[in-house]
């Protein structure tokens, strides 16, 4: 057995359950112990010993404690190991200190037969991680290869010939599965379009309408602070996007006061502001111009960014448009309905509408409540689709929970849909999502909002649930 594998930690004679640590990797988990926590294990262990070709060299060890460290005597060191613990370290039951009754020779085998059964359960463990992480690596490299071989097609084929090639049917399936990243920016100015002939220069302007308010709100905040003067519309204000700006997504820190994308996000916003006054800014515009931005450069960004949000349905709830709101909200019902009638009429029991859920997921089209990789792909196929796949998505969210769901109470699916779990896959929502049939007896989602449109201008509100309340 190599020296290092008999080295150990000894804590010294304090109590009859006596444990000594055996660290049992080679130099690199010693000599990467930052310097606190390395005196703290010298200063708990009072006695150590240095290999010559173990964990920590005595030069070294000297060089960073300024002690001299000397090996223990040959009768405390542990031989003949019989197993080697995947883990970092293990903890070995010893010998009790001389001034104590020695164990039994049963406690002694019970002892040791629980550690090697504590070892072999360690080793099931690490194989079965190991198996799990191939798995996901296998995976991985099949996913890569065929991104790989789909950028080839979008640059290839399909983007050089957009208009003639951009309906047909292996273009929207090859679409489904997810746009390769270095596309995914082309595509989604593509889709989108440029009703509103916005140009670069014409951002520009703006932006520099943007500064100029800044300077001035700088200059005059203090004064308005004094005299008690609110912004009239704080929302629309341009100090709040200075606010929200750092609350986009912040595990990123891209964003945040210092990151290479902060100004570039506050530009746009502020821009838009300025060029869209009747909207203003909207908490949550934020999410949706920092994934244009990851996406596209600066210029083109404000530009996809106008016209998405010129969209009928985000122009309806940015500005909080409440007649139009409870549209969408009834013409949804009417598909949850038929696609999850038992959640439907739990959540009837409830009366859990659906804004309570839908405006934070619309508002930010999916890019705060979902993981970002996962957010792009859904907006991939709503740039296909339209509004329409919007609240399919949701369809889809609930169908992946509606177990989960049905358990629980207003409160609690109230906090469950608000901040849904970190570890939903593509594949298992979008599997999802494909299960959710748009169509009620033959009426596809712009029949049912048409018809729901004009029951209500007929002064039908008894047909949908949404609207009784």
């Amino acid at each position: 057995m190599p020296a290092h594998r008999e080295t150990f930690f000894q804590k010294g004679q304090r109590n009859s359950n006596q444990l000594s640590i055996v660290p049992l990797v080679g130099n690199y988990l010693v000599k990467s112990l930052p310097e606190r926590i390395f005196r703290k294990l010298l200063k708990l262990f009072n006695r150590c010993e240095i290999p010559a070709c173990g964990l920590l060299n005595q030069l070294e060890y000297e060089a960073r404690t300024g002690r001299t460290c000397k090996p223990p005597p040959q009768s405390l060191r542990r031989k003949n190991f019989e197993f080697e613990p995947l883990s970092t370290t293990a903890l070995i039951l010893e010998d009790r200190p001389s001034n104590l009754p020695a164990k039994s020779v049963e406690e002694a085998l019970r002892h040791r037969q629980e550690y090697d059964e504590m070892v072999a359960e360690a080793k099931k463990r690490e194989i079965k991680e190991a198996h799990k992480r191939k798995k996901i690596m296998k995976e991985r490299f099949k996913q890569e290869e065929n991104i790989a071989n789909a950028m080839v097609i979008w640059i290839n084929e399909i983007l050089p010939n957009w208009e003639v090639m951009r309906s047909t049917r292996r273009v929207r399936e090859l679409w489904w599965q997810g746009l390769p990243p270095s596309v995914r920016g082309k595509v989604w100015s593509l889709a989108v379009g440029n009703e509103l002939n916005i140009t670069p220069e014409l951002y520009e302007i703006f932006l520099s309408r943007a500064k100029e308010r800044w300077k001035s709100f700088s200059e005059t905040s203090s004064e308005n602070d004094t005299e008690g003067v609110f912004v009239a519309d704080r929302e629309a204000s341009l100090e709040l996007i200075k606010l929200d700006i750092s609350r986009t997504f912040p595990s990123l820190y891209i964003f945040q006061k210092g990151g290479p994308y902060h100004d570039v996000l506050h530009s746009i916003l502020g821009a838009y502001t300025c060029y869209r006054p009747d909207v203003g800014y909207v908490q949550g515009m934020s999410f949706i111009a920092a994934v244009l931005i990851l996406n596209l450069e600066e210029a083109d960004a404000f530009i996809a960014f106008a016209n998405l949000l010129n969209k009928p349905c985000q122009l309806a709830f940015f500005r909080v448009d409440h007649s139009m709101m409870l549209k969408y909200f009834a013409t949804f019902e009417v598909f949850f309905e038929e696609n999850l009638s038992k959640l439907f009429l739990h959540f009837k029991s409830y009366s859990l509408t659906p804004d309570i859920y839908l405006i934070d997921w619309i508002f930010t089209l999916y890019s705060k409540s979902l993981p970002l990789d996962l957010a792009c792909r859904v907006w991939d196929v709503f740039c296909r689709d339209g509004e329409e796949f919007l609240f399919r998505t949701g369809l889809g969210i609930l169908r992946l929970y509606e177990d989960i769901l049905l358990q629980m109470d207003f409160i609690h699916i109230a906090q469950f849909l608000t901040k849904l779990p970190e570890d939903i896959t593509s594949e298992k929502l979008f599997s999802c999502i494909a299960a959710i049939q748009m169509q009620n007896s033959t009426k596809k989602w712009t029949q049912v909002f048409a018809s729901v449109m004009k029951d209500i201008k007929e002064g039908d509100k008894n047909n949908t649930p949404a609207l009784k309340s």
